[in-house]
């Protein structure tokens, strides 16, 4: 998983930095079970039993401020980030994506793709902004769809390419710090 991507490359000193937290709104999901196999504390809600996002989002970022998060890091996370989360981790929020955005954003990109017949996709890491997959682009890769794949082949090499570009992004994120950002919203 990417989860577990970075948290090895942050043990094995390749990220110099640590997970502190994983967050989820999956309980089941096997991020969980990565987590607490690596002793990453876990953090699972279930929007449902909020009255509304922001009061979802305000348990959140209590809790990432309690343990002095300093970047996030959005990998399978299939909602739209809200104000009360962006307006105090803008520029420090980073969401990977299947494929060579702008083009096929939202849920199921490579089901997209292949559905398009496009002979080449491929992985981006952006900053998060308010909508759905629009945030400025950190990096991509591309990743050529071969004649002989098959959907599953295509997502088995994206996938591949996820978890090197993940580690990558966080790892120069931490090293390097965040690049200067243009933002739609600014011009």
């Amino acid at each position: 998983s990417n989860f577990q991507a970075v948290a090895e490359a942050c043990r094995e000193g390749v990220i110099p930095a640590r997970v502190v937290l994983l967050v989820t709104d999956e309980p089941g999901c096997t991020a969980v079970e990565r987590a607490r196999r690596l002793d990453i504390p876990v953090l699972a809600l279930n929007p449902r039993d909020f009255p509304d996002k922001a009061a979802y989002e305000r348990r959140i970022l209590e809790r990432l401020q309690a343990e002095g998060v300093d970047w996030i890091v959005l990998a399978g996370y299939m909602r739209l980030v809200g104000p009360t989360l962006l307006d105090v981790y803008k520029g420090k929020m980073i969401n990977l994506h299947p494929s060579l955005l702008p083009a096929f954003p939202g849920k199921d990109a490579i089901g997209q793709a292949w559905r398009y017949g496009v002979k080449v996709t491929g992985v981006t890491v952006h900053f998060v902004d308010a909508g759905m997959d629009t945030g400025p682009i950190y990096l991509q890769e591309a990743v050529p769809v071969m004649p002989e794949d098959t959907r599953e082949t295509l997502e088995e090499r994206i996938h591949r390419v996820e978890h090197r570009l993940l580690v990558e992004a966080v790892r120069r994120l931490v090293t390097e710090g965040p690049p200067e950002i243009r933002w739609r919203d600014e011009g």
